[in-house]
């Protein structure tokens, strides 16, 4: 028998042990669990909010289901911290996000209670019917439940979805975590209908509550208790728009309250037959008060000081290249009024918020909907305005089908500013902007340039909002830039042309992007070797400085392309077009270095690319062995396949 004054968390090494315990001891298990998350990720860094507002609701559903032959799919999965420290890893939760430890994420490898990988949102739902047709065909599997956020829900991807198992009629159990803000208010017509279903009266659970309780309201009341109904129904039926899609419709329910949780949930358990939705409500980041009270509840915070909630703030020599980009984009907004700003969600995060607290009628967030967002860009600039698409690199993966076919088949003016390209640290594979090199590269008519700095990145925003040509992109890293000086307004670029920052003899290195400070490091150590080295700044991917690198060619025995992008990227596009213009001949070595291929865990990004052979160090081998000479490499190590 455990002793009275035992914290309930220390007698749970996984779900199973949760059977065991009364429903008052979960409402306490809850309340030592947020403290754990908390003390946890003031030592990491991390998604607090989203977990702290989710503790409630994961103790419940650990209690009232079987996992992991039970299938829990956390949507994007940056609130599945309490869920890890329930499920095996509360002794590793001090090594979240960092090399060697816990992803930020729920990762398949990691744990059988983690059966599906996410980092991106809107996709719960649709791995949930899966794993229940599976099911239903025999697999060894039990139910599935997809929690999914109310700002996740947003995206056209979880209304096929939604609509697809309605059709189907499978059991499922969607669990709506309904908080009224997600990284961003939430926004569009789906969050306004949520706001209203969760202020409709007292919470229905089930179909315990009479449906037609409104006749006992005096009229005013009542007549009014039926219009909100009408509005969050519609005229015709008397369903919720999700009952409308074939599910069964629970709650709103308080998802703070472990009573009515562990009601709902058992309830739901026994008697669903088809599809149940349950629309829970929650209080992002609830239990901690400087969470609560924070605009953004504390979504993504660095190391911070429990008491007090002060985060601690790595000192930047540079500002950062988001902040460059917002600041130079605001300044091209103000002097040309067809300038405007397109975000999925993250208007903070790729700094289009500077240009909106300015400009706010031509910033438009359209939510968790990259998809819409590329074409509704591309509708703009159809019309005659100048659109720049701000989106992460590895979110803007989710609107390739429609950056290829409304707006480059099109030839339409769409500037992408792809933010966080490269490896970008704790987020880890998930997020990083490994491969828009190559697919916007491919595509006709894109021209794609990459910032080799801060300044450079002012440049190309300039550039691109005079480029009315067609579509084009530029990438740049997450981070502080490298302390250049910078301009009182970029210049525009010549399209195409790259620019050499160091002559040299012996070798060249052509750089595309943000490596550039690692390959000025590379040519210091080897000029100090007795290794003459010109360096490159390719500034374009597409269309490719030819005459610049036909000189490199032809003055050089060897040729060094660097670039912060998978396979198939820059250096490919270059040993292409120098095949097609023979300059591929015995004598010249060219060698590619990229990421290598496979995903990369997460760890600082220093660490990340030295895991991808992408240091000084490597660079330097790299010329070396091309050239064929030997150079004190100190802690060399060759590249990693």
């Amino acid at each position: 028998m455990s002793h009275p004054h035992t914290p309930t968390l220390d007698r749970v090494a996984g779900p199973q042990d949760l059977k065991a315990l009364s429903d008052r001891e979960l409402a306490r298990l809850a309340g030592e669990l947020r403290s754990e998350v908390v003390s946890a990720v003031s030592e990491t860094g991390g998604h607090l909010g989203s977990s702290l507002g989710v503790v409630e609701l994961t103790v419940a559903i650990h209690a009232v289901f079987n996992t992991p032959n039970d299938k829990l799919i956390w949507d994007v999965g940056h609130q599945c911290y309490p869920h890890k420290i329930l499920t095996g890893r509360r002794d590793r939760i001090r090594t979240l996000r960092q090399k060697g430890g816990l992803s930020g994420f729920t990762k398949r490898s990691e744990s059988e209670y983690d059966p599906f990988g996410a980092a991106h949102s809107s996709t719960s739902i649709s791995a949930a019917l899966g794993f229940a047709t599976a099911r239903d065909m025999g697999q060894p599997t039990g139910d599935a439940i997809a929690v999914i956020g109310d700002g996740s829900i947003s995206a056209g991807m979880a209304y096929e979805a939604l609509n697809n198992a309605g059709a189907e009629g499978r059991r499922l159990f969607v669990i709506l975590n309904d908080n009224e803000m997600s990284i961003a208010p939430p926004v569009g017509a789906m969050s306004t209908y949520m706001s209203r279903l969760s202020k409709m009266g007292p919470l229905p659970i089930l179909d315990a509550v009479a449906k037609d309780m409104e006749k006992f309201l005096p009229e005013p009341v009542r007549l009014g208790a039926e219009r909100a109904r009408q509005m969050v129904t519609g005229v015709q039926g008397q369903g919720t728009f999700f009952e409308e899609l074939g599910f069964d419709y629970i709650g709103p329910i308080d998802g703070h309250d472990m009573e009515q949780l562990l009601t709902v949930l058992r309830a739901a358990r026994t008697r669903a037959t088809g599809p149940v939705l349950i629309h829970c409500c929650t209080v992002k980041g609830k239990g901690y008060a400087p969470a609560e009270g924070s605009a953004d509840k504390y979504h993504g915070v660095s190391k911070f000081d429990v008491e007090s909630g002060v985060q601690a703030k790595a000192k930047a020599n540079a500002p950062s290249y988001t902040k460059v980009f917002g600041e130079a984009l605001a300044q091209e907004a103000a002097r040309d009024p067809r300038i405007v700003a397109v975000t999925a969600a993250m208007p903070s995060g790729t700094g289009v918020n500077i240009m909106a607290d300015r400009f706010p009628a031509r910033v438009f967030d359209v939510g968790i909907a990259e998809q819409h967002g590329v074409t509704f860009a591309a509708g703009m600039a159809g019309a005659g305005l100048k659109p720049f698409c701000a989106i992460y690199s590895t979110f803007l993966q989710r609107g390739y089908d429609q950056v290829v076919h409304d707006v480059a088949l099109q030839k339409l003016p769409v500037r992408f500013a792809m933010d966080r390209a490269g490896l970008v640290g704790a987020d880890g594979a998930t997020h990083a902007g490994a491969f828009d090199i190559g697919f916007m590269g491919s595509l006709p008519g894109m021209v794609v340039m990459a910032a080799s700095d801060e300044a450079e990145l002012a440049h190309m925003v300039v550039t691109a909002a005079e480029y009315d040509e067609g579509p084009i992109a530029f990438r740049y890293p997450r981070g502080n830039g490298t302390g250049v000086e910078m301009p009182a307004r970029g210049e525009v670029l010549e399209i195409g042309k790259g620019r050499i920052l160091q002559e040299g003899s012996d070798a060249a290195i052509l750089c595309f992007g943000a490596h550039l400070a690692e390959c000025q490091m590379a040519a210091a150590m080897l000029e100090a070797e007795g290794i003459s080295v010109t360096l490159a700044d390719a500034r374009f991917a597409k269309p490719l400085d030819m005459e610049l690198i036909a000189s490199l060619a032809a003055n050089h025995a060897a040729l060094i392309t660097v670039e912060q992008g998978a396979m198939g990227g820059f250096g490919g596009f270059v040993l292409q077009a120098m095949a097609a213009q023979g300059l591929l001949d015995g004598k010249l070595r060219v060698r590619t270095m990229t990421l290598p291929d496979r995903f990369i865990d997460q760890a600082s990004p220093a660490e990340m690319y030295e895991d991808a052979g992408l240091t000084a160090v490597d660079i330097m081998g790299e010329v070396s062995r091309a050239l064929r000479r030997d150079t004190k490499l100190v802690g060399f190590s060759a590249p990693r396949a």
